[in-house]
């Protein structure tokens, strides 16, 4: 089998990083696949994320940023080899401060769940995960015991969890440099 590579990113992750440390930088995921990919032929990229919440009726703004999302992921599952997963955001209520609380549920098991098929039936020799989360560990190790090598993409500043850090064969940081080629 030639070399394969399945590109997984965590969109949260990667919004975070964007907003926080690049100032909103608005990046082309087809570039961003390609640098990930560090030359090896490129499987499908698989981009993991939650269309926004939405109350019941949505307001204004709630419908609003729904639909810029939707039409985002739209986008996305028009290029090349690229698939978008979508999760669901829940509301679990407010905190002290009387600000709603979500979170984010089945994205970690959905990438989870494909780089296991992907690794356990051979369609793939690398992974390229640009995630921070130590959720995926097990699908990692397993995937590392079917003879793939995992390339971890981070951020300077939010760093991957230790044992994520630990597990992978190479990491790789994106830095302004990288962002600067990668721009829309």
């Amino acid at each position: 089998m030639s070399d394969k590579v399945a590109i997984f990113i965590d969109g949260g992750y990667l919004d975070k990083v964007l907003q926080n440390e690049f100032s909103y930088a608005k990046i082309d995921y087809q570039k961003l696949a390609s640098w990930m990919s560090n030359n090896v032929s490129i499987f499908r990229t698989y981009y993991y994320n939650c269309l926004p919440y939405q109350s019941n009726p949505p307001t204004k703004e709630e419908s609003e940023r729904f639909s810029r999302r939707q039409k985002f992921h739209l986008s996305l599952n028009k290029l090349p080899h690229f698939e978008v997963r979508e999760g669901k955001l829940e509301h679990r209520g407010y905190s002290a401060d009387n600000s709603p609380i979500f979170v984010q549920k089945r994205v970690d098991i959905l990438l989870g769940v494909d780089i296991v098929l992907l690794s356990s039936k051979q369609r793939i020799t690398h992974a390229s995960i640009f995630a921070g989360d130590s959720d995926f560990l097990p699908a990692i190790e397993i995937a590392k015991n079917e003879g793939v090598l995992i390339n971890l993409f981070h951020s300077k500043i939010y760093l991957p969890h230790d044992d994520l850090w630990q597990v992978a064969d190479d990491r790789i940081e994106i830095t302004e440099e990288v962002i600067n080629n990668i721009l829309r």
